[in-house]
């Protein structure tokens, strides 16, 4: 697809770049700091959520969304494929902000394709 203005996103983009802050401090401030595999799935994820973020704030690209959709998905299903859902922290935290990830990225990409200047 090709590349929309950068005012075309700002919202969502914005959202996603704070949602991956939140992320990378997750562990610090929700209390999961001690344990290996939560903590650095957050912070890989949320390391990959921002890149693309700052990416979209250039140049909005409809792969970048749907990267950041699978991502969010990811978040979710986490805890049960690695193995630390008896963490109720880390478990709630990748949860709810798995959900919020796939949320502003769906919100995105209906935006993007329910937009008439968005196919330019």
């Amino acid at each position: 697809m090709a590349a929309a203005t950068t005012e075309d996103r700002k919202p969502q983009d914005w959202a996603n770049l704070v949602l991956a802050v939140v992320l990378f401090i997750s562990p610090w401030v929700i209390g999961f700091v001690g344990e290996t595999m939560p903590t650095w799935n957050a912070w890989i994820v949320a390391v990959l959520i921002g890149l693309l973020a700052i990416a979209t704030l250039s140049a909005f690209a409809e792969w970048e969304e749907w990267v950041n959709l699978v991502l969010g998905v990811w978040l979710i299903i986490a805890p049960w494929a690695l193995g630390f859902a008896a963490s109720m922290n880390a478990m709630w935290t990748h949860v709810v902000l798995g959900v919020l990830a796939v949320a502003l990225s769906a919100w995105a990409l209906w935006d993007w394709r329910h937009t008439p200047h968005a196919h330019a």
